[in-house]
C-alpha cells in the first residue's frame, strides 16, 4: 500500500481513516492516479501536470457497486455511483484490485446491516470480481453525519408570524383561503 498523496490528505474529514491507497501509473502517463479507500468513502485522484488535479469521491451511502474485470488483453476497475456515474481505472493488476475491493468490502461491512460479500466469476476470457452494496435503507452508523449541537429554538411570536402571513397574502404568494385558515390557527395561539 502506498501513502496517500498530499491532495488526498488535505481533503480527508477529521477522524477519517485510510484503509487502502493504490497508486496507478502507466509508463505513458506523466502523473499517477490514486484510488484511496477510507472508512467513509472511495476517493479517486487524477494528478495532472503543473500542480493541477481532479479529485472525486463516492461516499458509501451513494455507492452502487465496485467491479474489476481482467480480460486477455486489458483490465478495468469501475466504481459506480447510485446516480449512474462511473469512475474507471484501466490496466490495474489483479492483486492490487483484489486488495482494493477487499478494503471496500471491509469498509462497507462497518456500516452495512446486511454483510457484504465479494462475488468472483472466472470465465474463459477473463476474471470478474465485484462488490455490490446491499439494497438497504438503514445503516448502523452514518459516518458522514456531523454532530450537531442542539440549540433551543425560540418560537416566533404569533403576532410577527401573522404580519408575515399578511405580507405573503398581499404579495399573492398564498390564496385567500390559505390566508384565512393560517390566520385562524395563529389567532388560536394568542
Amino acid at each position: 500500500m502506498s501513502e496517500p498523496p498530499k491532495e488526498v490528505s488535505e481533503n480527508l474529514y477529521p477522524g477519517e481513516n485510510v484503509f487502502y491507497c493504490l497508486k496507478k501509473k502507466l509508463t505513458m502517463e506523466l502523473k499517477p492516479k490514486f484510488l484511496v479507500v477510507t472508512d467513509r468513502r472511495i476517493i479517486y485522484l487524477d494528478q495532472k501536470i503543473l500542480g493541477r488535479y481532479e479529485l472525486m469521491d463516492v461516499p458509501y451511502e451513494k455507492l452502487e457497486f465496485v467491479r474489476f474485470y481482467r480480460g486477455i488483453i486489458g483490465s478495468e476497475f469501475v466504481v459506480k455511483k447510485e446516480d449512474g456515474k462511473e469512475i474507471s481505472l484501466s490496466w490495474m493488476e489483479k492483486e492490487e484490485a483484489e486488495k482494493a475491493i477487499e478494503a471496500i468490502r471491509d469498509a462497507l461491512n462497518t456500516i452495512a446491516v446486511v454483510p457484504v460479500s465479494i462475488k468472483k466469476t472466472k470465465g474463459i476470457k477473463g476474471v470478474e470480481i465485484q462488490v455490490s452494496k446491499p439494497k438497504e435503507i438503514i445503516t448502523r452508523t452514518m459516518p458522514m453525519a456531523r454532530v450537531v449541537e442542539k440549540t433551543t429554538m425560540k418560537k416566533e411570536d404569533p403576532l410577527e408570524r401573522l404580519k408575515k402571513l399578511k405580507e405573503l397574502y398581499e404579495a399573492g404568494v398564498i390564496s385567500k383561503e390559505e390566508f384565512e385558515e393560517r390566520k385562524r390557527k395563529l389567532l388560536d395561539q394568542i
